[in-house]
């Protein structure tokens, strides 16, 4: 007899608030994965910075500001998302666990990963630190975000401004990347090949890596909360 039998639907995001996001269960599963993913979101700056060939957009700025303050690159890291979270006011954005956590486990795991990482002796060596450091990134956010328990802080600054002004997230997203690179170029930052990499392939590691990591949850309790 032939099955009949439909494929399953894939897993998806869905959006909620702050408090639909603790009461859609899993958070068993839920949150030990945004750790995770938090904590080698912090590896894979570390990596990148370490190799010395180009940071991802943001840590350029966060480079920038380390060089002029007397700050490291993760102090610069929670700075930034905090005021980057001040501009969520007027665009009406709502902070989760996982914005606030984002906003600090990020900036603590990649000063501590620093601390012990040793740049290679050789180019290639760097390279390979380089390129692993950008596909860590992508494990890493699609394992946060697959979580559902909030955007971080400049996903929700992009998301937005995207919402209030109408522009399409990848023409937002442009924007403000080549906005806080160019800010970090002029304080001294570090941009390079790895700068390059990290745009052009974030997207689709993400994208590629993303299924994976859905954590499927109940919408409850969304009309009240959104």
């Amino acid at each position: 007899m032939t099955s009949t039998a439909l494929p399953r639907p894939a897993r998806a995001l869905v959006d909620l608030g702050p408090i639909a996001q603790l009461r859609a269960g899993r958070l068993g599963r839920r949150l030990p994965q945004l750790y995770a993913g938090l904590v080698l979101y912090g590896l894979s700056i570390a990596m990148m910075v370490t190799a010395d060939l180009g940071v991802a957009p943001w840590d350029v700025l966060h480079t920038g500001l380390a060089s002029h303050l007397p700050i490291s690159i993760g102090e610069a890291l929670v700075i930034v998302s905090f005021l980057v979270m001040l501009l969520w006011i007027p665009l009406r954005e709502v902070p989760g666990i996982g914005t606030i956590s984002n906003a600090v486990v990020i900036g603590v795991a990649a000063d501590a990963f620093l601390a012990v990482l040793d740049q290679p002796g050789s180019t290639w060596l760097r390279g390979v630190l380089m390129v692993g450091g950008v596909v860590v990134c992508g494990l890493a956010t699609a394992m946060y975000i697959g979580a559902q328990l909030g955007r971080g802080p400049r996903d929700g600054l992009m998301t937005g401004f995207s919402r209030r002004t109408g522009l399409s997230l990848r023409l937002v997203r442009t924007l403000l990347e080549v906005t806080v690179v160019a800010i970090g170029l002029l304080l001294g930052g570090v941009a390079g090949v790895g700068t390059v990499l990290y745009a052009l392939a974030i997207g689709p590691l993400t994208q590629a890596m993303l299924p994976t990591w859905i954590v499927e949850v109940r919408r409850v309790g969304v009309a009240a909360d959104e």
